[in-house]
């Protein structure tokens, strides 16, 4: 309820000279749960309007009111305000509250207040308020939404806290000099260390600590993949044809053409890359397949590797979501087949949370130098103690606690999916679940971009397996790209990211869904 008040000081009732009031009248009774009106205040008139609510409080209308009076002209410069007793007064609030916003105020420089002069309106020029910016009009829901199923996040709302915490506290506390000085491009050893032994044990990479590259992120390490490729001469690199959009305007950026591969329910059609051209490197997502959910064939793993041996080539693994797998043993990294052939990429945005900024390579020997050159040569490094953080986390047990924790949270998201997918919208077929953090949903034929903005105007955010497909357009139109002409459709299904909604917003997340899914 909005409270508009106006002040109305009255000059106090004067009694005649030497006369106290000590009257025999009987005291003055009030109603219970009341209190007095406040006494009028003994300054200057002054109207304010105080639209104040619970969650805007008194102090910032009071801040506000003066501030926009002063601003329209409504109050002129020099202009004496009433003091902060006989203001509060007026308005019925605490003294307290006029003399913090007359505070503010001054520091601001709107007022002035001066010892014996009072309070009054800064002389200066006042700007005029800044026009609105010019937007052009924008069809669709613009509020944020109420649910989000859009795939590529974990729940940020689970990030371990206190076991992050005091591992960083260890972390500082054996941390040596050296730490806090500028490091080298390849990143902190105790890091690296770490990872050596964690990727060896958990994903079945074989490495050593000196081949490890630490990076801002699975973005960076990409970044430096692709100038390095480019700066060798290359200038095709084969892709999936369903995958990350930003991760192939990376490689443009670098110089080098995205060549689509067909993907099926075997993975990559990794036997087609002989076909093309020209091409000697591919970049693939063999545990898990982004967006569609399924893994690398065993076969076509051997094949890729050895067609990589004879031409000279190099594959770029992705191990997406590969430390999140279900019904099955995990699926091992692609570069333990053969590490001077493979480089692997891996990040904690998944297992950890994406604003930590903190990835890794897995370098072939032969690619080191150009690496690290590369990485030495401007971009922006990791924070030397967010690595021995991550370090102490690795080692004390911490990270795989809490990715077991998160595996076991996650696939019940996922069972509650299915199930909820099997009683609402039993025609919805579910693939990709044997992994991840999201499920693909096969549509009726035609229905993905209805389903998709029926569902934003009832406030879900969610994105069609269209907006994936390679020479898509970014924004989700799924039109297809000049580039786009070796990609195979998939057809019409729906990307759900049943990993993104913090615990507390799932069930009414999945209640979205089967609503704006097609009866």
């Amino acid at each position: 309820m909005e409270d508009s008040r106006a002040t109305s000081a009255q000059p106090a009732r004067s009694q005649p000279p030497g006369s106290r009031s000590r009257s025999a009248q009987p005291p003055r009774t009030e109603p219970p749960n009341t209190r007095p009106a406040p006494a009028p205040g003994l300054g200057a008139d002054l109207h304010l309007d105080l639209p104040w609510s619970g969650t805007t409080g008194v102090r910032a209308a009071l801040i506000g009111a003066l501030r926009d009076a002063v601003r329209s002209g409504r109050l002129a410069p020099g202009t004496r305000l009433p003091s902060s007793r006989s203001l509060a007064a007026d308005l019925g609030i605490a003294r307290n509250t006029v003399a913090d916003a007359y505070g503010e105020l001054v520091a601001e420089g709107w007022l002035t207040a001066r010892q014996g002069s009072g309070t009054r309106v800064a002389r200066r020029v006042v700007p005029p308020e800044p026009a609105p910016p010019r937007t052009p009009p924008t069809a669709g829901p613009r509020r944020r939404p109420a649910y989000d199923l859009r795939p590529g996040s974990p729940d940020v709302s689970s990030f371990p806290r206190a076991a992050w915490l005091s591992a960083a506290r260890r972390a500082l506390t054996a941390a040596p000099h050296d730490a806090f000085a500028y490091g080298g491009p390849a990143g902190r050893p105790e890091l690296r260390r770490a990872l050596a032994d964690y990727l060896a044990r958990a994903r079945g990479v074989r490495t050593d600590p000196e081949r490890i590259v630490v990076c801002a992120g699975f973005k960076q390490g990409l970044a430096v993949v692709s100038r390095v490729l480019r700066a060798g001469g290359e200038r095709d690199v084969a892709v999936e044809s369903y995958g990350l959009n930003f991760h192939w305007d990376l490689m443009r950026r670098a110089g080098l053409r995205t060549m689509p591969l067909p993907v099926d329910d075997r993975g990559a059609r990794t036997d087609e890359l002989a076909g093309l051209t020209g091409v000697r490197t591919v970049m693939l997502t063999p545990a898990h397949q982004f967006p569609t959910g399924v893994s690398l064939h065993p076969d076509r793993r051997a094949a890729v590797v050895d067609w990589a041996s004879r031409a000279g080539g190099l594959v770029v693994e992705d191990d997406y979501d590969g430390e999140f797998r279900y019904d099955r043993n995990p699926v091992g990294a692609l570069q333990g087949l053969d590490p001077e052939r493979v480089l692997y990429l891996g990040t904690s945005s998944k297992s950890l949370a994406p604003a930590l900024r903190l990835g890794w390579m897995v370098v072939p020997a032969h690619l080191m130098d150009e690496v690290l050159a590369v990485q030495g040569a401007g971009e922006w490094p990791t924070g030397a103690l967010e690595q021995l953080t991550l370090a102490e986390f690795l080692e004390s047990g911490a990270y795989d606690r809490h990715v077991r924790g998160m595996r076991l949270r996650y696939r019940r998201r996922r069972d509650q999916l299915v199930a909820a997918l099997a009683e609402r919208a039993p025609r919805v077929r579910v693939s990709g679940i044997a992994a991840g953090l999201h499920a693909v949903l096969q549509l009726p034929p035609g229905t993905e971009r209805s389903v998709v903005q029926g569902a934003a105007w009832q406030g879900l955010a969610m994105d069609g397996l269209s907006r994936f497909r390679h020479g898509a357009d970014p924004r989700g139109a799924g039109e297809p790209g000049a580039e786009d002409l070796g990609a195979a459709e998939l057809g019409d299904a729906l990307v759900v990211g049943y990993g993104t909604p913090p615990d507390h917003a799932f069930t009414g997340a999945l209640e979205a869904l089967c609503r704006a899914l097609p009866g």
